[in-house]
């Protein structure tokens, strides 16, 4: 149902007995300190791919990395305790997994989920409505975290977005028939709705002073901390990129980790789903809208 073509979140096979199976991998070099935490990032944004496309978790494998002579099992240990408990809390089970010896750490998950009714990066109409269920500028803040720049109730705020799931704006953008939706992660919000829009066949217009940011953001951006990513993202992005000054749009191709569902729907049940979410505790911001034209972003 979905391979490669559409840059989708994950793959999709019909099952048959109607069932979808979703396929997805994801695993990184750590973004935190804390090794627990670095765990729970990498299952809650291994998890997120299920998540975008409408469907829930079932099974897990462990994807490990790890210079054993030089950090060691316990260390090790940390992280896998870290990711299986956000596992354990997505009612997924981590069936197993493979470790391989290497000089840089990584850790991750392939994710195996189903779902009733897929939702896919490739529905988004003219006239839809864009919604953002997180805060952008995770990649800043981690950058100047690595760099010694950020303050620690500004590194804490993102970790705890970071760490928690997308199940319940998931189920919420289900409840209020989403026409599409991803997560935005790697390739920042930039990257991200461009591939739903080319999809989807169509352009976006996206309102810069209503993009949600964690606190702090445009100060570290200000200072210069600006992840290597973020630049690629940015130089492959720019050309698609109308309006906005330099900034706005260095926000909008900062590379996230764990981030939130971007999510396309109708405007008579925008303002449901945003309601919805609020009640579930999920900040979210309409940010913009889809619009007839070839894919590209309209900054305003």
């Amino acid at each position: 149902m979905v391979g490669v073509e559409t840059r989708d979140d994950a793959g999709a096979y019909r099952l048959p007995d109607g069932r979808v199976l979703i396929q997805t991998v994801d695993f990184f070099t750590p973004v935190v300190d804390d090794p627990a935490d670095w765990g729970r990032i990498a299952a809650a944004n291994a998890l997120s791919d299920i998540y975008a496309m409408g469907g829930e978790p079932l099974t897990a494998l462990q994807l490990v990395c790890w210079p054993s002579e030089t950090l060691g099992l316990e260390t090790l240990t940390t992280v896998i305790q870290g990711g299986s408990e956000v596992m354990a809390r997505a009612g997924c089970t981590v069936v197993g997994g493979h470790t391989v010896d290497d000089p840089e750490p990584k850790y991750g998950f392939a994710v195996t989920g189903t779902a009733v009714r897929l939702t896919t990066n490739a529905g988004a109409r003219p006239g839809d409505l864009l919604v953002l269920t997180k805060p952008l500028g995770t990649g800043i803040i981690t950058t100047a975290h690595k760099a010694d720049g950020c303050p620690p109730h500004i590194l804490a705020a993102a970790v705890a977005s970071m760490v928690s799931l997308n199940d319940r704006a998931s189920r919420a953008m289900i409840s209020a028939g989403a026409s599409a939706a991803t997560d935005v992660t790697g390739y920042g919000l930039a990257g991200h709705l461009l591939s739903m829009l080319e999809a989807s066949g169509a352009a976006a217009r996206v309102d810069v002073g209503s993009l949600p940011l964690f606190k702090g953001t445009e100060d570290l951006l200000s200072e210069g901390f600006y992840p290597g990513g973020s630049l690629r993202n940015l130089e492959a992005f720019r050309g698609r990129l109308g309006g906005g000054d330099e900034a706005a749009r260095r926000l909008m191709c900062d590379a996230q980790t764990s981030g939130g569902l971007l999510v396309a729907v109708a405007p008579p049940v925008a303002e449901e789903l945003i309601g919805q979410l609020k009640e579930d505790g999920i900040t979210a911001a309409t940010i913009g809208a889809v619009l007839e034209g070839r894919p590209s972003i309209e900054l305003v």
